[in-house]
């Protein structure tokens, strides 16, 4: 599903936000079986998170080039595990905050039953393995994650390893992909204001966010939520969508020059 994903949100980008229905169906049979037809893909993106929905007039819109970025839902997620890998490691702790309009709107908070956890790991976390027992199982906490995530937008610091750790996880269960854009806050931050390292450590006492207490998933969701409010507050003029958010926080040197020389003629 991920070059779906992919393939539709550049035709997305290259048409204002919208495809006809034509456009579509030629992305989406080119990357599924004969036993699924764009229908049942529709129904599947939905379900994964990604932002899509269908008209009246059998057009389709990607609802994150609609949505202001400030009215958009993000997902601000951190987790917990016992090992680097997805294929050898589990999540033993899930923290998430939801944020729309500036504001904490909802929040997901959870330790995930795991039989083994590295001694290292505890130091590290300050879990024990005694926290863990009678947790829920992996799949019971991924299905609730899956739900609280709907279709906002998948924020992390260092999202790579929290999205595809997560992705492998869902996969695993039975869940499938995650389709929810992606957006990492380090990405943002190092476009929005200077520090010497952007690390959430370094940023927690750079920008003097007040913690519970650093590597625990909650505790990290939100300050991740805060690194990411500094951000907002200095983002360019040209930036006014969810999808145009996106976009900058991946983007040049060169395309934000661009960008801000079109603004200002």
């Amino acid at each position: 599903m991920q070059k779906v994903f992919e393939e539709l949100t550049t035709a997305f980008r290259k048409n204002e936000g919208v495809l006809h229905e034509e456009q579509y169906k030629q992305i989406v049979t080119k990357h599924t079986t004969l036993l699924e037809d764009p229908e049942t893909i529709f129904i599947l993106l939905q379900a994964s998170g990604y932002p899509i929905t269908q008209s009246n007039d059998e057009h389709y819109r990607l609802e994150t080039c609609f949505t202001s970025h400030k009215e958009q839902r993000y997902c601000v997620i951190d987790i917990e595990t016992n090992g680097s890998k997805p294929g050898t490691s589990q999540v033993i702790e899930i923290g998430a905050v939801m944020l729309q309009n500036g504001e904490v709107i909802d929040r997901f908070e959870t330790f995930v039953e795991c039989a083994f956890l590295p001694e290292y790991i505890t130091k590290i976390t300050g879990i024990e393995p005694t926290d863990l027992i009678g947790a829920p199982t992996r799949k019971e906490a991924l299905t609730a994650l899956r739900h609280f995530m709907g279709d906002a937008v998948f924020v992390a610091h260092n999202a790579n390893f929290d999205y595809s750790f997560l992705n492998a996880s869902f996969d695993r269960f039975g869940l499938g992909h995650i389709g929810n854009p992606k957006l990492c806050t380090i990405d943002l931050a190092r476009r929005t204001f200077e520090s010497e390292r952007y690390g959430l450590a370094y940023l927690i006492d750079f920008l003097e966010i007040e913690t519970a207490t650093h590597h625990r998933a909650f505790s990290d969701a939100v300050c991740a939520a805060k690194v990411m409010e500094k951000s907002l507050k200095t983002l360019p003029e040209y930036v006014n969508s969810a999808d145009e958010l996106l976009r900058f926080s991946v983007s040049s040197k060169k395309e934000r020059r661009v960008k801000k020389e079109k603004k200002s003629e």
